[in-house]
C-alpha cells in the first residue's frame, strides 16, 4: 500500500496543533474490544495515562466512547450480534455500567475523576438542552473531570446505532458544540485510502484532505470489522461537521503507541482533515442576517466595550425589550441605535432581574448563574 507523494506534514502539524486545547477522542468498539468480545483493559488503561498525560499539560479532553453494546452481547453471552433493536438496547443497558465502570478503574490509576454523558440527537436538536449540556460539559471540564460520553442507546426514538454510526457523527457534535480544537476518531485502519485497503493491495493512503470534494466522499467504505458499525463513510460525515465547526479531525489507528500524545505532538499520524478558518466570519455573518428576537439597550460604556471585542456584561445592560430564551439572537442597542447583534447566555427575564448589576451579583439575584457575561464576544457581530 502506498503512500501519497507531498513534502511531510511533521512541521506543519506542530504548528497547525500548537494551540490546540480542546480534544474530543472517540474510541471505536474496534479499538476497545479485543477480537473475542472483551474488553481491552490494556488499551483502555493506556487511553488513561494519554488523557492524564495532557491534563497535566492544561489540555482539556472528552471521550467519546463506543463499546457497551459489545460488552452486553458478552456478558448475556450471545453468540451473534443481534439484529433485533429491543435486544440491542438491552445489550447497551448492560454493558454501558461495566463499560464505565472500567473507565473508571483506569482513570483512578491516575487520580482522575470521569463521568457519564449519555446523549441522543435530541440533545443537539433542542438549543436549551444543548446549552445546558455544553454548560455541564465546560463545568466537568474546570473541576478536572473527564467526560465520558455515548449515545443512549437504550432510550434512543432512532434506530440504534443508525443515527451516529458507532458515534462518529456523535464525536464530532459533540467536538462542534463544545467549540474543541481536535478530534481525533481512533478505529481499526491507518486513516483514509482511496479504496478499502484490506480488499485491495493498491490502496493510496492520504495523510491530508484539506477539502472533502465528492471524489473524496467515494473513498468512504462499508463497516471495518464485524462489531464495529462506522465505516469510512461516517467518519467522513464527521469529517464535514468539523470542517465546518473549525475544528480540526485526525483519523488514526489506535493500535499505535501513545498514539493521541503523538497526534498532539504533530507526528504525521492518520489522516488530517483541515478545519475552516473562516468559521468565525461565518458565525458572525449568520448572526447578523438572522432574524431579532428582541433587544438589549446598553450604555455607552458597555457599547465601547463591545466595539473593542469585550462580552457584554449584566452591569452595562440599561433596557430589556422583546420576551426571549438563552441561546436566541438580540439586537444591542445604544441610545437609541442597533450597532450590534448577538447570541444571549440569559432569557430576557433573567436580565430584567439582573441588568445594572455586576457580576457577583447574578448568583445572588437568580439563584444560579450560567455565565459572568450576558452576550459572549465571541457570540457579537457588530453592525
Amino acid at each position: 500500500m502506498e503512500r501519497n507523494a507531498g513534502a511531510s506534514l511533521l512541521n506543519d502539524r506542530k504548528e497547525l496543533f500548537k494551540d490546540v486545547n480542546r480534544i474530543v477522542v472517540k474510541i471505536g468498539t474496534s479499538s476497545i474490544n479485543t477480537e473475542d468480545g472483551k474488553l481491552n483493559h490494556q488499551f483502555m488503561d493506556n487511553m488513561a495515562a494519554q488523557v492524564a498525560e495532557l491534563h497535566e499539560i492544561g489540555k482539556k479532553v472528552i471521550l467519546v466512547s463506543s463499546g457497551a453494546i459489545g460488552i452486553g452481547i458478552d456478558i448475556l453471552d450471545f453468540d451473534r450480534r443481534p439484529k433485533e433493536i429491543p435486544v440491542r438496547q438491552a445489550c447497551a443497558a448492560v454493558g454501558q455500567s461495566v463499560l464505565m465502570q472500567e473507565w473508571s478503574n483506569s482513570f483512578a490509576k491516575h487520580n482522575l475523576k470521569v463521568a457519564q454523558i449519555l446523549l441522543t440527537y435530541e440533545s443537539f436538536s433542542n438549543r436549551l438542552t444543548y446549552l445546558n449540556l455544553r454548560n455541564s460539559i465546560s463545568t466537568l471540564l474546570s473541576y478536572g473531570v473527564i467526560p465520558i460520553i455515548n449515545e443512549n442507546d437504550t432510550t434512543s426514538v432512532n434506530e440504534i446505532e443508525a443515527t451516529f454510526g458507532d458515534n462518529d457523527k456523535l464525536s464530532a457534535m459533540v467536538a462542534s458544540k463544545t467549540e474543541a480544537d481536535l478530534l481525533i476518531i481512533l478505529s481499526d485502519i491507518d486513516g483514509l485510502y482511496d479504496k478499502n485497503p484490506k480488499r485491495n493491495n493498491d490502496a493510496t493512503f492520504l495523510s491530508l484532505v484539506e477539502e472533502i470534494t465528492p471524489e473524496v466522499e467515494s473513498y468512504g467504505g462499508s463497516p471495518t470489522s464485524m462489531k464495529g458499525v462506522g465505516g469510512m463513510r461516517t467518519k467522513i460525515e464527521a469529517a464535514k461537521i468539523c470542517h465546518m465547526s473549525g475544528c480540526y479531525l485526525v483519523i488514526t489507528n489506535s493500535a499505535i503507541e501513545n498514539v493521541v500524545t503523538n497526534v498532539l505532538k504533530g507526528e504525521e499520524i492518520g489522516t488530517l482533515f483541515l478545519a475552516n478558518q473562516d468559521v468565525q466570519k461565518n458565525r458572525i455573518r449568520w448572526i447578523l442576517l438572522s432574524r431579532s428576537c428582541g433587544s438589549i439597550e446598553v450604555d455607552s460604556g458597555a457599547m465601547e466595550a463591545i466595539l473593542n471585542s469585550m462580552s457584554l456584561l449584566p452591569s452595562g445592560v440599561t433596557r430589556v425589550q422583546g420576551k426571549f430564551d438563552r441561546g436566541e439572537i438580540v439586537e444591542i442597542v445604544c441610545e437609541g441605535k442597533v450597532f450590534a447583534k448577538g447570541i444571549t447566555d440569559y432569557t430576557s427575564e433573567e436580565l430584567e432581574k439582573v441588568k445594572g448589576q455586576h457580576t457577583d451579583m447574578i448568583a445572588d439575584i437568580l439563584g444560579y448563574k450560567n455565565y459572568n457575561h450576558v452576550i459572549k464576544k465571541e457570540n457579537i457581530g457588530i453592525c
